[in-house]
């Protein structure tokens, strides 16, 4: 479940944070000079939500870390969903884009789902973020025009390429969701998966009736036994993933 959403601030005071028009930069206006930046707060936060969770991340707890008063950081930033705006922007500036393996729509768009899981991977709060309303800061709209230029050249129409890309993106931060899930349940227990059924396997043997569920039996028994558990993040992501692109690539050919 999503724990918190984009643009959930003053739209105003969000984007006129995101692209750099502070109020010292307005016109007529003097003061101190700042003693520190957007980026080095955007910064802080993000390391606090890696280590932590997007939960842990307070004006009063960034403003910590930074070694500010809480109502020094509200100079910088309106409050914490701007906050949160900023953290998304700047993961999405930063983010790398690997070179595709051929040149074709398809490398392409599966790279811009590496990218996008890799993303997720090193910054596991951004999957619980619903972002129906993105933040539409440089660093959204640069991954955007990047990614929409990785599908283009399909022959699909406008309104079919943001569809395409929506849809890929979408695969890709359930699989980080499920991963995440997968990661948490792992902790909680203290075990890996194969440890936990392993575990219960005596009492699941007395409840469980192969006869009358013969075939849960049939496939459960062969896909734990290749995943070593009961659910694989890789297998499901290299799995949907390939199965998303042939859909497009089916949308593609009704286009043509």
């Amino acid at each position: 479940m999503a724990t918190d959403r984009s643009s959930a601030g003053d739209p105003a005071r969000t984007l006129a944070l995101l692209w750099g028009l502070t109020a010292a930069e307005k016109p007529g206006r003097r003061g101190p000079r700042q003693a520190r930046s957007t980026e080095e707060i955007a910064a802080s936060a993000i390391v606090l939500a890696d280590a932590e969770g997007v939960d842990a991340v307070t004006m009063r707890r960034v403003a910590q870390e930074l070694g500010l008063s809480p109502m020094a950081l509200y100079t910088y930033v309106p409050g914490k969903a701007e906050l949160l705006d900023l953290m998304l922007d700047t993961v999405y500036a930063r983010m790398p884009r690997t070179a595709p393996a051929d040149d074709g729509w398809r490398a392409r768009a599966a790279a811009v789902a590496d990218d996008n899981r890799a993303l997720y991977r090193a910054h596991p709060w951004v999957a619980s973020v619903s972002t129906s309303r993105p933040p539409l800061g440089p660093g959204l709209m640069a991954k955007y025009e990047y990614e929409l230029r990785a599908l283009e050249g399909a022959g699909l129409s406008d309104v079919d390429l943001d569809a395409a890309l929506t849809h890929l993106l979408g695969f890709v931060q359930t699989c980080a969701r499920m991963a995440a899930d997968e990661r948490a349940a792992e902790q909680d227990s203290a075990m890996g998966d194969e440890q936990w059924w392993a575990a219960h396997a005596e009492l699941l043997a007395r409840v469980f009736d192969p006869g009358r569920f013969p075939t849960a039996a049939r496939v459960g028994t062969a896909a734990g036994e290749a995943h070593g558990g009961a659910y694989s993040p890789d297998h499901a992501y290299a799995f949907g993933l390939a199965r998303v692109l042939d859909g497009l690539a089916a949308l593609v050919e009704e286009s043509e």
